[in-house]
């Protein structure tokens, strides 16, 4: 039986042994705790004590702590955007259901067979949803342009393009570049290589000023659209090199036995490699996920407005132009929010796959 004092007790000891186990170890750990500690007190006394939370630009101006009213009187302008202001419940809405399909998508079960034709379906009805209810002009909605949208739901539905897109894009590549005919594997390298070299910001650049240039008269492709095409193509890049990285954690005997069982190409790696790689690679690819995330506050530059530039619009406002450290604060909460929680989620779903691995092969 644990006791209190046996756990304190043991506590106690890791403690000391972690933190306290030379004389060097114990300053350092004084040194650090006393900086973290003037630190966090300096932080608290500035976002918390001394804040102001109405927004209430006086009281902001005669206060030494943070001015969260900026926040308070901007939020909705920071989160959808130059979305109309009285429409704003359909990208709240549209946002919702979209988020509400990448919860149920988290749960493995809904990857075996018997649910994966439902699972196309619901997320086949989540886009169609989602473009109802953000462009309108269908059902009696108003129709509102693509290049009204903004903040957290450009953000997300940016991300969630650009990655849905990159993912089979990435696979293929991968596969070509290993592929044993000289021009398939050539055409992959070079591509794989060649956008790996630009920065993104150059591929947006070129979405939205150069691409247009080449159409024939006449012919517009939505802005929204080519900058969608433009992050999902760079995306794929990196992607194919994350897949192929995981590709060759395989060893040579599974190609070998899945062969032997007289399996075709295709067969091999949709049923035995693909499967495991895929798994293998969690860890990259949830750091891509989020870097796409991140990185889609690139796209300001060709005047679209997604989290970052929304805050930016709301900075317009010379009343709150002072106070651009609490809306960057808020914007990062909100990036670290999704991020954490994404991060867990593969953490807790690389165990999961693991241990199901393990219990096929302790079946065998």
């Amino acid at each position: 039986m644990i006791t209190e004092s046996s756990f304190s007790g043991s506590l106690s000891q890791r403690i000391r042994r972690r933190y306290f186990y030379s004389p060097m170890a114990s300053l350092f750990t004084v040194v650090v705790s006393a900086v973290i500690a003037f630190i966090v007190g300096k932080l608290v006394l500035w976002g918390l004590v001394n804040a102001v939370w109405t927004p209430d630009v006086q009281a902001c101006g005669q206060s030494s702590g943070a001015c969260w009213g900026f926040v308070a009187e901007k939020w909705r302008l920071i989160i959808f955007g130059r979305y109309p202001y009285h429409l704003q419940w359909r990208a709240a809405a549209a946002t919702g259901i979209v988020l509400a399909m990448l919860v149920v998508s988290s749960f493995p079960f809904m990857w075996r067979k018997p649910y994966l034709r439902t699972l196309g379906m619901l997320w086949s009805a989540a886009v169609v949803f989602f473009f109802i209810l953000m462009l309108g002009g269908v059902f009696g909605l108003e129709s509102i342009s693509t290049d009204m949208w903004g903040g957290l739901p450009l953000t997300i539905v940016l991300t969630l393009v650009g990655m849905g897109a990159s993912v089979p894009l990435g696979i293929l590549l991968a596969l070509g570049r290993r592929s044993k005919m000289p021009a398939v594997a050539s055409v992959s390298t070079g591509y794989i290589e060649l956008v790996r070299g630009v920065p993104l910001i150059t591929v947006l650049f070129v979405a939205a000023f150069i691409f247009p240039l080449l159409l024939p008269a006449g012919v517009r492709i939505d802005p929204f659209w080519r900058i969608s095409v433009a992050i999902a193509l760079f995306q794929a890049a990196y992607m194919a090199e994350i897949v192929r990285g995981g590709l060759q954690t395989i060893p040579r005997g599974q190609f070998d036995a899945a062969a032997s069982l007289g399996l075709s190409q295709r067969q091999v790696y949709t049923a035995v490699i693909l499967p495991q790689a895929l798994v293998a690679i969690i860890p990259a690819f949830v750091n891509s996920l989020l870097s796409c995330f991140m990185d889609t506050s690139l796209v300001t530059v060709v005047s679209m407005y997604d989290l970052t530039g929304s805050l930016r619009l709301a900075l317009g406002d010379a009343l709150w132009r002072g106070y651009f450290i609490e809306g960057y604060v808020f914007i990062a909460l909100v990036y670290f929010f999704f991020s954490f929680i994404v991060s867990r989620y593969s953490q807790w779903l690389e165990v999961y796959l693991t241990g199901e691995k393990d219990r096929g092969h302790a079946a065998e």
